[in-house]
């Protein structure tokens, strides 16, 4: 245990009992101030270990990085839950504003097609958002409510876009989900070698959503694929990160 993590709990009891109402409340300003600053940096530092390596990733490692405890980790974040909502509401928020610019785009296609886009680069450039997207985190109401705003706001978006043609009929809501768990899966194996490959997987997808045959439709341009080469080596990689092809 830390230096830190032994004084926090009690030490503003023990000053106030030899220095008196004003050394007390001096004493307690301290520990607000100290806590405030753990705080802040615990939450800077999960926000982008978590952007690093997932929600999974170690609670110590992020104690350690923000020069504190372990347990003055858990006595501000009691649940890795609290934690994942504290580091990533900003970009929950970001997710629900794409889904209200999406519905202010005068295109109803260019509108989902630009939230899809949007929502998928934000992934591309944060894995614990990635990884928060296609779970429910219903330990925190805030995070829960602005993806509630989001997603009801993505329908009025989805059923403007079939109205006008352009996205075919039986698209529905949870064929977005497969489309970032997939796409989660692709910047996972490509994000070292081949780090755009994702965009031209989330073009060929957007092409499979789209009312084939709508006049109202842009003709789609595929981002330039990964080169063979660049596959080859994100296949190896992901087989040596797997375990596979070694000598036992």
């Amino acid at each position: 245990m830390s230096v830190r993590d032994q004084l926090e709990p009690g030490v503003a009891g023990e000053a106030g009992e030899h220095a008196g109402p004003a050394g007390c409340a001096q004493a307690e300003r301290r520990l607000r101030a100290d806590a405030a600053r753990n705080r802040a940096a615990i939450v800077a530092v999960a926000r982008d270990v978590f952007a690093e390596q997932g929600l999974e990733a170690p609670l110590e490692a992020i104690a350690a990085r923000a020069g504190v405890g372990i347990a003055t980790l858990y006595r501000r974040f009691p649940t890795r839950e609290k934690l994942v909502a504290a580091a990533l509401v900003e970009k929950v928020a970001e997710y629900a504003e794409a889904a209200r610019q999406a519905l202010a785009a005068p295109d109803p296609w260019e509108g989902f097609a630009g939230f899809v886009e949007r929502i998928c680069e934000l992934q591309a450039g944060d894995r614990g958002l990635s990884d928060l997207l296609s779970m429910t985190l219903s330990a925190d109401e805030q995070v829960e409510e602005l993806r509630r705003t989001a997603n009801d706001l993505l329908i009025t978006v989805i059923d403007r876009a079939k109205a006008a043609g352009t996205l075919r009929e039986d698209f529905v809501g949870e064929d977005l989900v497969l489309l970032l768990i997939a796409t989660a899966a692709v910047m996972h194996v490509t994000h070292a070698d081949a780090p755009e490959a994702w965009r031209r997987f989330v073009a060929l997808a957007l092409d499979a959503f789209s009312a084939r045959g709508s006049p109202g439709l842009p003709k789609t341009t595929l981002p330039e694929p990964p080169s063979t080469a660049q596959l080859t080596q994100a296949m190896i990689r992901l087989a040596r990160e797997r375990g596979c092809g070694q000598r036992s």
